[in-house]
């Protein structure tokens, strides 16, 4: 009995510890956690498949993930596997998967209790990257509102043009315009089309509105409210926007100008296309490699030395507090500033006329480190069990972490451990290596005492 007792109690003291966790870190990796399984169980019941029988476990838990994650990998073709009722479910879970999985719960509660607690503050300032609990309500109103805005003006756009140029029935046409400025605006890159947008390439209506939509979406919602605040004082800016704005618009010219230049006689891709064709197409795969997924041209069919530039895209991904994934502009930026630093000899790294945070140094090492660990070592197992090269497994599992969703087409292909890695790399991506390293570490003592200081050889 005594044996039993003391066993009952320390699965007691377990699921305690899952039910009721301490750190916010911890509050949205379970978040995340729970919304992709009910998602999954949503996704396996029999009328969300288009034909006999429901989906897989794996097939609804890759989709789940995908989708919550803003990811946009898939192992099923969407608009064929799914019935219309799990195109909804998807919708669903980009929308809170986008959003965010404490604010959106955090805004409910704000709707519907008109008031919200110290926790739910605390757990969606984290989220969010907020650091003042007191606006926390103020800034998810205001996220809810700029995501309406974005989504039903790009809706709009898709909609007329879906209808007055390829004919579509009004409810049709309204179901396709805002499935895809949903899951543009939140960076997801899920489409209701089996070549995503491969037969829209040349169609200006369609790709720009969608691609405008992944970069309001990417920037960040801090960026977008303080340009709405301070939109005709550049001045005024802060650090964070400042270093948004200008990375976002070197890797998004420099990498439309790397893709267009790469592929422009390509046959496969951009070769049968017309001088502006290409120019349009380099530059639409450029904005989505900033973590969106939507792709118009074959990625099959990209020379290796595109996959691997777009790796590096990928990798560093878009803005910070955003709907976008990746190591974010902001950490690449920094890490930018500190190399230039260094070799100029510099005592303090200093960015537009301000002094960088050595605390800012040690998270952006941190994370760089984890991430290439992350990708480093899901990359050398999927090469161990699979037979696909190493450029194409690594643009899969870059795109994975930076919740991407671009794929050279092999992803529905790897074996099912494979499969389930991505779906790990996925979720570590969406919430971000710090984050996950913060959930799993379950205390945190204080330092009481420091070493003497030593200085090792570097170089």
């Amino acid at each position: 009995m005594g044996a039993a007792a003391s066993l009952f109690g320390s699965a007691a003291a377990f699921l305690r510890a899952i039910l009721a966790p301490r750190h916010p870190a911890q509050i949205i990796a379970l978040g995340f956690a729970g919304a992709i399984l009910a998602g999954t169980a949503l996704l396996m019941l029999p009328v969300a498949k288009a034909g006999a029988g429901g989906a897989t476990f794996l097939e609804a838990l890759f989709t789940a993930t995908s989708a919550v994650c803003v990811t946009g990998l898939i192992i099923v073709d969407t608009p064929v596997y799914w019935t219309p009722l799990g195109h909804g479910i998807i919708l669903a879970l980009i929308q809170v998967g986008g959003f965010g999985i404490m604010s959106f719960a955090s805004l409910l509660g704000v709707l519907l209790a008109r008031r919200l607690g110290l926790k739910s503050r605390i757990s969606a300032a984290t989220e969010s990257k907020n650091a003042g609990f007191g606006d926390v309500r103020r800034v998810l109103i205001g996220v809810f509102k700029v995501s309406l805005l974005v989504e039903a003006a790009t809706a709009v756009v898709l909609v007329v043009r879906f209808m007055v140029g390829y004919g579509y029935s009004l409810a049709d046409g309204l179901w396709l315009g805002i499935f895809h400025s949903v899951s543009a605006f939140n960076n997801a890159g899920f489409a209701l089309f089996s070549d995503s947008l491969m037969q829209f390439v040349g169609d200006p209506w369609i790709c720009v509105p969608i691609a405008l939509a992944v970069i309001v979406g990417g920037v960040g919602f801090p960026v977008l409210f303080e340009l709405r605040r301070e939109f005709r004082k550049p001045l005024h800016w802060s650090m964070n926007t400042r270093l948004v704005l200008s990375a976002t618009g070197v890797l998004l010219l420099g990498g439309g100008l790397f893709v267009t230049a790469v592929e422009w006689s390509n046959p496969g891709t951009l070769g049968p296309m017309s001088p502006l064709e290409k120019i349009h197409a380099g530059f639409f795969q450029s904005v989505m490699t900033r973590t969106a997924g939507f792709n118009s041209v074959d990625f099959a069919e990209l020379h290796p030395v595109t996959w691997l530039g777009m790796d590096v895209l990928m990798f560093i991904g878009g803005g910070p507090a955003g709907t976008a994934g990746g190591l974010k502009v902001t950490t690449f930026a920094v890490l930018f500033f500190i190399l230039y630093t260094e070799i100029r000899g510099g005592a303090a790294v200093n960015i537009f006329g301000k002094r960088l945070s050595r605390a800012v140094h040690r998270q952006a090492i941190t994370i760089v480190l984890l991430a290439v660990a992350l990708v480093v070592s899901s990359t050398m197992f999927l090469m161990l069990i699979t037979d696909f090269g190493l450029d194409r497994l690594l643009f899969e599992v870059v795109s994975a972490f930076g919740t991407v969703g671009l794929s050279t087409g092999i992803t529905a292909q790897l074996p099912p451990i494979g499969q389930v890695l991505l779906v790990i790399v996925m979720f570590i991506g969406r919430l971000g290596p710090i984050t996950l390293a913060s959930a799993l570490a379950l205390r945190s003592k204080p330092i009481l005492y420091e070493y003497p200081k030593e200085r090792p050889l570097i170089g």
